[in-house]
């Protein structure tokens, strides 16, 4: 057999190892220099753990919880080795990170030679600007996630679990992971103002793209804090309302920036000073005769007052205690920087106020940019113009304009006309080479050369055939399947949708608590559980994560008849079923009643024997056992609601028998049977190999009933219930 890999992936992986073994032969003199600061950075951060960030982390949890539950919340480690392995493996990354620039510091020439260092025609200046601007960010985002969003989220997540009748019992590792990804997405977060003003400045993205596309963000910005934050709404909206105002105050930072570049060529900064004298006299004057009643008539006092009254510790000291100096000389310097403050804020008003209105047709912010009147523009506003004022522009039309400059003695714009039309044009016949159906294979982008690689795996999966038995024929059929029901994709999805937040909000209210009191009161005497069992939350979200995979289940399971009843008709047209579309509420009703059955008898009399079975010893020993949410959860969830699955997994296979899948197809293909169970123990269960089994066996012993149940209904698969697929009828 041929590679899986195309020659292209298989040429970029070659050449991937070829650059690493010559950045490391290129930084071998250099690599003791290297692993110095990685080891200074691994010990630092190990011993800082030890010493300082553990208790400050502890701090910041309990920040906002009561007495209550400060009493009854613990962070425990569940093996002697946590503490340790944790802190070298958290020190092993952040010496990784200091190192990695060094080494690509030593390795550039390895670099340079590929083409891979970077040419920035950018200012050194301008460079440490903006990393300082970067690490200022972060520190911003850090700081508002462990001073506002961790003290109010771990107080609310572990109130929620003690109201749910569960310890928060976190372990060390699983809480300091949890903190740690939540630091670097706030970090990360807080990186938009200088993204997005960047991204505008340098025309990369327009500032109007993101002013105009400010839903997108919105929904980008939900998303994105569904994947860095617990799944509840209370830090849903502690994570996105600053997000959303950050976003609104970086779309006004890259407006200023944006209009100050279009417009800095038609503004001199000392003409607006001179022309606003007046104005910023003023300005300093009363700056720093606010700063003079500041100190002087009680200004001081009553923000001192202020301070005290919200447990600050910091004062505002007298003019004489600060500089050094005597206090009427310190209080004129401080009048005389209140002074400068007010006069530099107001000279950068009022030279933004005039670079505005020098470009006030292009950054107006009203209407399409296509709409701007050319022809009503000066030689600098022509050049300025977005690329949207010439998208439409026939050459004519240029023309005309250009001959009318021409008439009016201004070559200058005459020309930019033309050349900003030439541009258009270099961007439309652009546009059209890249639709082009024929494209050069060597020329493919990453995309493509990902098509190829997956075509190739494919071809040699299925070795080029797509018969109705291998899997290039069923693929052929799933996308017909798929494609019937994409009209309905909307009605679909609202239901999943409802039904998930429905059952969602009933677990996230109460319903939890409902569900575990209620089961507990069905176990035998003999078990105590407030003295023997013990629920408990190593994770800070584990009780919301546990609702949302439970939620999502229930939907699913809701949903999948829907599916089936618009789906029926393309399963009869591919000859996958014979029955008519109302056959599915039959099948709805007899899954149903098989599930109801199943969890009837698995909640009175399998879940409780199997429980107590389980505990039996411990009780005796008179010991204790604390079980994680999830994994006591879904243990009543595959004693009650799975022995309802098990029993539906026979009445399932006659009905599939019933519809044209011959008991020689199922009895065929229990291998494929097997592994779509594993993918569906390995989504829907606990992590961990024995879970995925646990659930696979007693499916798999289910579907082996129902091949035995087949056997006799249909007689040794001579008689089947329907025809088999692919004979006539």
């Amino acid at each position: 057999m041929s590679s899986a890999l195309d020659e292209d992936t298989q040429q970029t992986l070659a050449a991937g190892r070829e650059t690493a073994g010559a950045m490391l032969r290129a930084a071998q003199k250099d690599l003791q220099k290297v692993f110095i600061v990685f080891l200074v950075g691994f010990l630092g951060t190990f011993y800082a753990l030890r010493l300082v960030v553990w208790d400050f982390l502890k701090s910041v949890t309990e920040a906002q919880m009561s007495a209550h539950i400060q009493g009854n919340y613990d962070i425990i480690a569940q093996t002697p080795f946590d503490v340790i392995l944790l802190q070298a493996k958290i020190g092993l990354v952040t010496g990784i990170i200091l190192a990695a620039p060094v080494f690509l510091y030593f390795s550039r020439d390895a670099l340079r030679e590929r083409g891979a260092w970077p040419q920035s025609p950018v200012a050194t200046w301008k460079l440490a600007f903006i990393v300082v601007t970067s690490a200022i960010l972060f520190v911003v985002g850090v700081a508002y996630g462990y001073f506002v969003f961790f003290p109010f989220m771990f107080a609310f997540l572990a109130g929620n679990a003690l109201s749910a009748g569960f310890s928060p019992t976190y372990s060390i590792v699983m809480w300091a992971q949890f903190i740690f990804l939540l630091t670097v997405s706030f970090g990360l977060a807080a990186q938009m103002p200088l993204a997005i003003t960047g991204l505008s400045y340098a025309e990369i993205v327009p500032y109007e793209t993101f002013r105009d596309k400010w839903r997108y963000a919105v929904v980008a910005i939900f998303v994105f804090g569904a994947l860095f934050s617990p799944p509840d709404p209370f830090t849903q909206i502690m994570w996105a309302l600053p997000l959303l105002f950050l976003y609104g105050g970086s779309l006004y930072l890259a407006k200023v920036v944006v209009t100050a570049r279009r417009g800095s060529e038609r503004i001199s900064v000392p003409a607006v000073a001179k022309r606003r004298w007046n104005l910023l006299a003023g300005s300093a004057v009363v700056g720093g005769l606010l700063v003079y009643l500041f100190y002087e008539r009680g200004g001081r006092t009553a923000f001192n007052g202020l301070l005290a009254r919200f447990g600050s510790d910091y004062r505002v000291l007298e003019p004489g205690a600060t500089l050094g100096l005597p206090p009427e000389v310190s209080l004129a310097v401080w009048a005389a920087l209140g002074a400068a403050a007010f006069g530099i804020a107001t000279l950068a008003y009022v030279v933004y106020a005039a670079i505005a209105e020098s470009v006030d047709p292009l950054e107006a912010g009203l209407g399409d940019p296509s709409e701007i009147d050319v022809a009503g523009l000066d030689a600098a506003g022509v050049r300025a113009a977005p690329p949207e004022a010439f998208d439409d522009m026939t050459e004519d039309e240029a023309m005309a304009i250009a001959g009318q400059a021409v008439d009016e003695d201004d070559h200058e714009k005459a020309q930019a006309v033309l050349d900003r039309f030439d541009e258009a044009e270099e961007r439309r016949e652009s546009e059209a080479d890249e639709d082009a159906p024929d494209v050069p294979e060597d020329a493919g982008t990453i995309e493509d050369r990902a098509t190829r690689a997956g075509g190739t795996f494919l071809d040699e999966l299925t070795e080029g055939e797509k018969d109705e038995d291998d899997i290039g024929g069923y693929y052929a059929d799933l996308a017909f399947i798929f494609d019937s029901v994409t009209s309905k994709t909307f009605r679909i999805v609202a239901v999943f949708m409802l039904v998930l937040a429905g059952t969602f909000a009933w677990l996230y209210t109460g319903g939890i608590k409902t569900v575990y009191d209620n089961f507990l009161r069905s176990l035998p005497a003999s078990v105590t559980p407030d003295e023997v069992i013990n629920v408990v939350a190593l994770h800070p979200v584990e009780a919301l994560i546990f609702e949302v995979k439970f939620s999502t289940l229930v939907a699913a399971l809701v949903t999948l008849p829907i599916v089936a009843y618009y789906a029926w008709p393309a399963l009869r047209e591919r000859n996958i079923v014979r029955q008519r579309r109302r056959n599915v509420f039959l099948w709805t009703g007899s899954l149903t009643a098989g599930l109801l059955g199943g969890f009837v008898l698995g909640y009175a009399y399998i879940a409780p024997t199997i429980i107590s079975w389980l505990v039996h010893d411990a009780v005796t020993a008179n010991m204790i056992i604390a079980y994680r949410i999830t994994n006591f959860f879904w243990l009543i969830f595959f004693t009650t609601a799975g022995i309802g699955i098990l029993a539906d997994v026979p009445v399932a296979m006659v009905l599939l028998n019933s519809t044209g899948v011959s008991y020689q197809t199922m009895r065929n293909r229990w291998r494929e049977v097997t592994v779509g169970v594993l993918a569906f123990a390995a989504v829907f269960t606990p992590a961990g190999i024995m879970t995925m089994f646990l659930v696979t066996v007693p499916l798999m012993v289910a579907y082996g009933i129902g091949l035995g149940v087949l056997l006799v209904v249909t007689l040794g698969g001579r008689r089947n219930l329907a025809p088999a697929r692919g004979e006539d009828v």
